[in-house]
């Protein structure tokens, strides 16, 4: 009767398992079979040609069981090599007589052999277990791990799997009978404080390669620091440099030398708490995002509101849904439009939240008091209309006496009168985002009539009283100082758009000052103006604005910025078409340089740049008049130039600085390090960083 192949694939791979130690003499692949059974191995190797699944003629020998056994090759007794020993368990449903192919993969080599298995008729019993079959054996490295697959060829059934992990020298009873273990550097990891030690204990002579990485679950390794060192060594990491897919290879510089891998952080708390400080939501498209992390990460992401006045961010689920995250990988997100109050939650295995960042606020601008309507849709075209608000979501119309509810009927002319922005659509539902800001002008606009009114009463009656008079016009004085305080000083953002990327990192900052007492304009949010102004108009009515109520500009200097005010000190003029329609910046010169060429730009003017981006001594001399900051190292000096002029020093100075670093952090990653390339500030041990080491 015809019988099927098998086929044995082994993979490097990993899963801990140890099993006793055999020594096998000679060099020889062998191979033996239960008793009653017959079996013999191919002189040469084969293609490995695995084929697919085809439908059985009839009774077929199938694999049922897969157990592996280490075991050592010896050519002496001091001269072994760690080998891997098969066994196929085998049934038959069925055939007297079968060929077996076991295919070996590990980096290097690749092998597959034949085996041949005969079954006396007397043992066929159908679906019953005939005996196995033994192959001796496939060389490993140490440390490795192999995955085996079993299966018949032509194939009948769903393939077998097993993963078998190999020891390294460490893990070898008998690691003297293996030469390349004999001069293996003996690597040790203890914790003093905040640092932790990595103690290697050889000789003075003993040269030694050294190398920390990232280990994937997906993908190669991510190489963080390397180093050939000589002699006993003690290598300190900062703690914070420690997450859980840290592992540590150590080899002597010898040739084919066994390497050695140890990854001791994988259960460190302190290393999964720097994990999801390390990690960062990255905006790619309107749609698009990635979740960007040394390791993998086991979370779940949702959309979440975030309305201004430091309430907690609402998920938006339902009638959105949580989405598992990859790291690395690209999610989408079922938007129509983007917006500043929409944030991403993440959230770890245990349902704690971990990570949070309104992805769109760089973009975008800051948060925005509108409200969020959700809409939801039932049979027979039925739908139901609530406001998202922190006590939870207020069905409109309603009598209760929260402020949506209050303004309900004119958030529903608002949404029918096509005033709000629809973020999401589907069958069962709709998001809109309604601004609230005119119905809060109108209330505040019957505040303020209320005041003059009330003000005029009391002037009429100060200056029938002319001995108070000065006194309330003194306190009439410090009150308009006051509220001008409160309300923040304004900044007017001077930037060149050098690229897309230069962009995002002006909104980010722009978005992090927002968040202090200060008024930003930056063009980035003021594109419709801008294309109905022209740029010119609009620079001019920001600036005059902005200098009259005691602001100031900020010329924040990059390269391109750097070649259009040369070209201008040069020229007087800069070339048409050198930079976008958008672009402020380029049409500021013609009245920044007046205010700097007169002597009119101390106190009303400040400079910036980013560390790594551009030098202070890049900016041309005439604008160095004024004091000119790197960011985000001198923020809190830079922060102090954009207070009021006679404002006292805030002893929150530094903490609004961290605050800043902090928002500005993400957006400096992202330009300086895009996905998928190491930072140095996530580098670890001495000399971290782009080209620190020695290469192998």
């Amino acid at each position: 009767m015809p019988v099927p192949w098998f086929l044995l694939s082994l993979a490097l791979g990993r899963s801990p398992v140890v099993l006793s130690l055999e020594r096998l003499v000679g060099p020889q692949d062998a191979t033996h079979c239960s008793p009653g059974l017959s079996c013999r191995l191919w002189d040469s190797d084969i293609l490995c040609l695995p084929g697919d699944i085809v439908p059985a003629p009839g009774p077929v020998l199938a694999p049922t069981h897969l157990q592996t056994e280490l075991v050592l090759r010896c050519q002496k007794e001091t001269d072994c090599d760690l080998c891997l020993r098969v066994a196929v368990h085998l049934a038959v449903h069925a055939s007297l007589q079968a060929q077996v192919v076991l295919s070996f993969q590990a980096y290097p080599t690749a092998r597959c052999v034949l085996l041949e298995v005969q079954v006396p008729a007397a043992l066929v019993q159908f679906g019953q277990s005939v005996g196995s079959v033994v192959y001796d054996c496939f060389e490993a490295a140490l440390g490795s791990e192999v995955r085996i697959w079993s299966y018949t060829q032509p194939r009948y059934e769903k393939e077998l799997n097993h993963t078998q992990q190999l020891p390294d020298c460490r893990g070898l009873e008998v690691w003297n009978s293996i030469p390349s273990c004999w001069a293996l550097p003996w690597l040790n990891v203890s914790a003093d404080g905040d640092n932790v030690h990595l103690v290697l204990n050889v000789s003075e002579e003993q040269h030694f390669g050294l190398s920390l990485y990232w280990n994937q679950v997906q993908g190669p390794p991510k190489p963080r620091w390397h180093k050939n060192l000589t002699g006993p060594q003690i290598i300190t990491l900062n703690h914070t440099d420690l997450v859980p897919c840290l592992c540590i290879q150590v080899w002597p510089l010898e040739p084919d030398s066994v390497r050695t891998n140890i990854c001791p952080f994988r259960e460190d708390p302190r290393a999964h708490q720097n994990l999801w400080q390390a990690a960062r939501l990255q905006l790619l498209t309107l749609q698009s995002w990635l979740l960007d992390a040394p390791c993998s990460l086991p979370a779940e992401a949702a959309l979440c509101w975030r309305a201004p006045g430091g309430d907690p961010c609402q998920p938006l689920v339902p009638p959105l849904s949580w989405e598992n995250v990859t790291v690395d990988k690209v999610l989408e997100f079922p938007l129509l439009k983007g917006h500043p109050n929409l944030c991403v939650q993440q959230v770890n295995s245990s349902e704690k939240l971990q990570l949070q960042e309104c992805l769109w606020a760089d973009s975008l601008g800051p948060l925005k008091d509108d409200v969020l309507l959700l809409e939801t849709r039932g049979p027979q075209d039925n739908r139901s209309l609530c406001a998202l608000e922190p006590s939870g979501c207020t069905s409109l119309p309603s009598k209760a006496s929260t402020r949506a509810a209050r303004l309900g009927e004119y958030l529903l002319q608002d949404l029918q009168s096509g005033q709000c922005l629809q973020l999401w659509d589907d069958d069962l539902g709709a998001l809109w985002a309604c601004p609230m800001d005119k119905y809060i002008h109108k209330r505040w606009a019957l505040v303020w009539l209320a005041c003059l009114l009330f003000a005029a009463a009391l002037s009429l009656i100060l200056l029938l009283k002319k001995d108070h008079a000065k006194g309330w016009l003194r306190l009439l004085k410090q009150d308009v100082r006051s509220g001008a305080a409160a309300r923040g000083r304004a900044a007017l953002l001077l930037y060149s758009a050098d690229d897309s990327g230069f962009e995002r990192l002006v909104g980010a900052l722009a978005s992090a000052l927002c968040q202090l007492p200060l008024r930003v304009a930056v063009d980035l949010w003021s594109r419709r103006e801008l294309s109905a102004q022209g740029p010119v108009a609009w620079f001019h009515a920001q600036r005059r604005q902005t200098l009259q109520e005691g602001g100031v500009v900020v010329l924040l200097f990059s390269p391109g910025a750097v070649a259009l005010c040369s070209e201008w000190l040069q020229d007087g003029v800069s070339g048409p078409g050198a930079h976008g329609p958008h672009d402020a910046f380029r049409a500021s010169l013609s009245c920044v340089l007046p205010d700097f060429l007169q002597g009119r730009a101390p106190g009303s003017y400040v400079g910036a740049c980013f560390d790594r981006l551009l030098h202070p001594d890049a900016v041309p001399a005439l604008f160095r008049t004024v004091p000119v900051f790197t960011l985000p190292s001198q923020l809190p000096d830079f922060l102090g130039a954009l207070q009021q002029p006679r404002a006292p020093r805030s002893g929150r100075l530094q903490e609004r600085a961290e605050q800043v670093s902090r928002a500005l952090q993400p957006a400096l990653d992202s330009y300086f390090h895009p996905p998928g390339t190491p930072a140095p500030g996530r580098g670890v041990g001495p000399g971290a960083g782009p080209g620190a080491g020695d290469g192998t």
